[in-house]
């Protein structure tokens, strides 16, 4: 049983690590979602940017350039920040995933222990009933001789 207490603890102690990595992990791909919508809004902004520019024909299309050139960058900027935080979800997955796997360790191995505490708590049950019936079956033997 002194074994028992540790391993429910170590029980506690990795799920509140895969608590903490499915956060992490969720906290990322919230930030990817994020990216993502940056990178579509600037994509919308610029085909209006670019609707604007051609329905104007008064020296609009100098500046859309100067426009397009920004938007380029800042979505290449944008592109690099996706690719990095895509690089930490999975690293984050594989974090998860190995402490999902060292829970389960941990919970089978109580789960072995207390079936074996089980089957030994039967195994003595077994032995002291099959006494007592040996115990019986000998005194009504003993009674029935006399």
């Amino acid at each position: 049983m002194a074994g028992s207490k540790g391993i429910k603890t170590l029980i506690r102690l990795s799920k509140f690590a895969v608590d903490e990595k499915r956060r992490a992990l969720t906290a990322l791909q919230a930030r990817e979602d994020e990216i993502l919508g940056e990178i579509a809004h600037q994509q919308d902004q610029l085909v209006e940017e670019q609707r604007i520019a051609g329905a104007d024909s008064t020296g609009v299309g100098f500046i859309y350039g100067a426009y397009q050139r920004a938007w380029m960058n800042h979505r290449d900027d944008c592109e690099r920040s996706l690719a990095l935080v895509r690089g930490q979800i999975e690293a984050a997955r594989d974090e998860l995933a190995g402490a999902y796997r060292e829970l389960k360790t941990y919970e089978i191995t109580q789960a072995n222990r207390e079936k074996r505490e089980r089957e030994e708590a039967d195994r003595k049950d077994q032995i002291f009933l099959d006494e007592v019936g040996l115990t019986q079956f000998r005194r009504k033997d003993m009674t029935a001789n006399d």
